[in-house]
């Protein structure tokens, strides 16, 4: 058998080495020893090879016959100039002729094994598969001859004594290709490699070390594969698919996106949450949202989040109301433990419940984000303008770009809200009134403690998604059947009128009232600048739904309508009665807090009169000794005990103006958020800060403050309410990057309580 090899790649060596650097890699080469895995013979067959390399170059006269050729074939690759490389022929003397073939050399069977050593040492890991491959086809060739049965050629193959050394040979050539294909960023490739080597072991049944070694690989490898495949184009389904069910595997392994299991990737909870961030700007929004939606059931609040994501973006763009429905009411879910107001408000808006919407943006500690939509609605008397204008901005900035096939898709709510399909559906939901009594319905059955927390969210969660009417996630069905109503619920809606941007819309007796839908249409096609507005249905008009028999006699089985009478406020009567009842009632507080001020005067003054004039004195003062106790410069500031005024209030809030500049800068200083916030805005602030932390963002801050007003309760001293004006100029860094900056005048409300003799801020409220 003929290898590819002459005596200097042998022994490592340039064709100009001395005879030191000869010698020297010679005795490298003999200490140096392959895998504890091979037998003997195959480290004596290796060791012959270089011995034999060695003894030709050690004599000047042979080695300069051996270089005469090497060099005759170097400039006559093709052999044409009948260049022989010197090969001495084993069986024979010395004196025997050289062979010729290409700078190879002959070798017999038993000697392939060390061939191959020297070949995968040499990093020649193709040319060792392509050789251990046909040795192992053309033998088990033979056997099938000589034999004449599959069986028993497979058995006598197998007792062959250089089998083992052979596959294990093939084997390594497939560990190490693949991890050069790894590190050159052919995944699959290298994935394709390692597995071809455990196959071979495992089907001989031999090395289940390398077996291991082999499959820890693979597992390390499995991210780097995902991404791989599912970047590929749409196109690709089945290397897709494959890269699908890789990562269905890895979360398997892990327990969920957030799961705590290990996967043998070697990525904590961290990386791996970053891994699913890059990885889903390769998923379609089908794709994630079937994906997510699955994991959110295990429970996970991360895939809830963002199956939340999915739904929305998936609803709006295949204008499906229902999936937005869906991610709303996975919402209230998460908002058992975190805050998700906006994005309740934002599902609210899009399912055209708009007094949801503004009621529920308040409750969201959101603070810039509140800044703009407040700021974008001053002509308006709601948020709805800025909300909108809003929502739009978040869907094309913040929802589509994760996913791969909407990154071009333009958010117009103008166009949403004008599909007929989005219009029929919204139709058939709730009003707010009755939005607002089945979230608080639900809210109590959250609240009720259960004998399994786990077990109730996942059945809960199962409940609402199959409320949604939603069969396959592939293919989401938006039904327009109306949504049974209960008793409690009111049967028609409140009137509302449109919002426009000019307010000179003049209203129409009697009023017609405008569904949801089409109010907030109306609304963001002013925003959108629209020249005319969409022309009205001609003799449309909405009226007040009278429910059919069937339901009068299912919701209200025992009144009949002749026996509906009005309420005590609607009549003449009783409106008047009740005006003369408030007149009455606080002109009565009013004499009564007259006549008890004046009582408490007198007995104030009776019992303790005003103090006399001090008589004037010369005060008693040393020049080594100050009037007064001076504080130590590192004590705490303590507060007065008696009321605070405005100067220690103004001190108050610059104390913690500087402790947020500190917490949010670049030094992220969290500790000192202690020493001024309590409750809530400790909790709230402190979790700001170290997501900052996290995502490797700071803030630079220039405050000033200007107190306009204390209120003080008589009833509890240590609790108390400051109204100030504060200008907040910021400047915004992520990666030691200045991204942004922006300069604020707020009037924020501030929460105090007093604690231990100090005060500290409960809560904070930006009024506008």
């Amino acid at each position: 058998m003929r290898i590819p090899l002459d005596y200097y790649r042998i022994l490592g060596l340039p064709l100009a080495a001395s005879d030191e650097q000869l010698r020297q890699a010679y005795s490298d080469r003999i200490v140096q020893l392959p895998r504890r895995e091979y037998s003997q013979a195959a480290i004596s067959s290796r060791k012959q090879l270089i011995e034999e390399a060695y003894v030709v170059l050690s004599n000047p006269k042979e080695r300069s016959s051996y270089d005469r050729l090497y060099l005759a074939h170097a400039y006559d690759p093709d052999g044409n100039a009948s260049s022989r490389v010197a090969l001495e022929d084993r069986t024979q003397s010395s004196n025997g002729d050289p062979d010729t073939q290409n700078l190879s050399i002959e070798i017999a069977q038993e000697e392939l094994v060390g061939a191959l050593l020297i070949l995968q040492e040499l990093g020649e890991y193709e040319l060792v598969l392509k050789l251990g491959h046909g040795y192992l086809a053309n033998q088990n060739s033979a056997a099938v001859a000589k034999t004449g049965n599959n069986l028993l050629a497979s058995e006598d193959f197998l007792g062959s004594p250089e089998l083992p050394d052979i596959v294990l040979t093939v084997a390594l050539a497939c560990l190490e290709l693949g991890r050069e294909q790894w590190q050159q960023g052919h995944h699959e490739s290298a994935a394709v490699s390692l597995e071809t080597g455990q196959e071979m072991l495992a089907r001989e049944g031999l090395f289940p070390s390398v077996q291991a070694e082999m499959q820890s690989d693979l597992y390390k490898l499995r991210p780097y594969r995902i991404l791989e495949l599912l970047a590929l184009p749409l196109e690709k389904t089945a290397e897709r698919r494959q890269g699908l069910e890789l990562l269905q595997n890895i979360l398997s392994d892990r327990g969920g996106i957030d799961g705590a299991g290990n996967d043998e990737s070697g990525l904590n909870i961290d990386d791996f949450l970053r891994f699913i961030q890059q990885l889903r700007n390769h998923l379609t929004v089908a794709e994630q949202h079937k994906l997510f939606e699955a994991e959110s059931k295990r429970p996970s609040a991360v895939a809830t989040y963002l199956a939340v994501y999915a739904l929305v973006a998936r609803g709006f763009t295949q204008r499906q109301p229902a999936l937005i429905r869906q991610a709303k009411q996975m919402l209230i879910h998460l908002g058992k433990r975190q805050d998700v107001h906006l994005e309740q408000s934002l599902c609210a808006l899009l399912l055209g419940q708009t007094e949801e919407a503004t009621r529920v943006l308040e409750l969201s500690q959101e603070y810039e984000v509140l800044v703009f939509i407040r700021e974008k609605s001053q002509d308006s008397p709601d948020l709805l303008p800025g909300l909108c204008l809003y929502a739009e901005q978040w869907l094309q900035n913040e929802v589509f770009p994760h996913f791969r096939d909407l990154i071009e898709q333009q958010a117009l709510l103008k166009d949403y809200f004008a599909n007929q399909q989005v219009q029929a559906y919204l139709e058939g939901l709730p009003t707010d009134a009755e939005t607002t009594n089945e979230w608080a319905v639900m809210n109590r059955q959250f609240s009720q403690p259960q004998a399994n927390p786990r077990h109730q969210s996942q059945t809960t969660g199962s409940r609402q998604f199959h409320q949604n009417g939603i069969s396959d996630p592939e293919l989401p069905a938006t039904s327009n059947t109306r949504r049974p109503e209960y008793s409690n619920f009111s049967t028609t809606r409140p009137q509302t009128s449109p919002i426009s941007s000019a307010g000179s819309a003049k209203p129409q007796t009697p009023m017609t009232p405008l569904s949801t839908a089409e109010r907030t249409a109306t609304t963001n096609q002013n925003l959108n600048g629209a020249a005319k507005s969409s022309p009205p249905r001609p003799t449309q008009k909405r009226k007040r739904r009278k429910p059919s028999q069937s339901a009068n006699r299912e919701r209200l089985p025992n009144r009949h309508p002749q026996q509906r009478r009005r309420t005590f406020a609607s009549t003449l009567e009783g409106k008047t009665r009740l005006v003369w009842t408030v007149f009455a009632s606080l002109l009565g507080i009013l004499v009564f807090w007259v006549i008890v001020s004046t009582t408490f005067g007198w007995i104030k003054n009776l019992f303790a009169p005003a103090p006399a004039a001090l008589e004037s004195g010369q005060l008693f003062v040393q020049v080594n000794e100050p009037p007064i106790a001076i504080p130590d410069k590192n004590s705490k500031l303590q507060s007065p005990e008696g009321s605070l005024t405005e100067t220690t209030a103004e001190e108050v809030i610059q104390t913690w103006l500087s402790t947020k500049a500190a917490a949010l800068g670049p030094n992220h200083e969290v500790d000192g958020l202690q020493d001024i916030l309590t409750g809530s805005a400790l909790s709230q602030w402190r979790l700001v800060a170290q997501q900052d932390s996290a995502d490797n963002r700071y803030r630079k801050y220039n405050h000033s403050v200007k107190v306009e007003y204390i209120n003080k309760t008589e009833i509890n001293p240590n609790r108390l309410v400051v109204v100030a004006t504060v200008r907040e100029a910021t400047q915004f860094y992520e990666n030691g990057q200045r991204k942004k900056s922006s300069d604020e005048r707020l009037r924020v409300r501030y929460d105090l309580i007093r604690q231990e003799g100090v005060w500290r801020i409960q809560s904070m409220l930006v009024v506008y």
